[in-house]
């Protein structure tokens, strides 16, 4: 039996390869399963303080400092968005080569055309 990496040896023990399952799984996790995974995991947090649903007993100030969590995270995504954008127009490279090259093909192209009659 080979499911979710459990296999029976001889004795009849299993041996648990379960950790070596995850490692795979977690290593080929693409951006938006790792997205999906931490914001379940920070939504879940956020409940569990929220709702008080372990018993915690927490004290109220830490209730009205949780409740208004998600609007805080959305607002520091958008800024990450937003950085992240701007760096990445900012650090944009040049191809000055493959301008050269479609700039020649383009020269190439209308000589071309000038050759079977048409005007420009």
């Amino acid at each position: 039996m080979m499911l979710l990496g459990i296999s029976r040896h001889q004795s009849g023990f299993f041996n648990y390869n379960f950790a070596l399952h995850l490692c795979t799984v977690f290593s080929t996790m693409t951006k938006l399963l790792e997205w999906l995974l931490g914001a379940s995991l920070i939504g879940m947090a956020w409940g569990l303080v929220t709702f008080d649903l372990l018993d915690l007993q927490l004290p109220p100030q830490y209730r009205e400092l949780v409740w208004p969590m998600p609007v805080y995270l959305l607002v520091v995504f958008g800024c990450y968005s937003l950085a992240t954008v701007g760096y990445r127009v900012a650090t944009f490279n040049d191809c000055e080569d493959a301008a050269k090259e479609l700039q020649a093909q383009i020269k190439e192209a209308k000589e071309d055309l000038k050759k079977k009659g048409l005007k420009m």
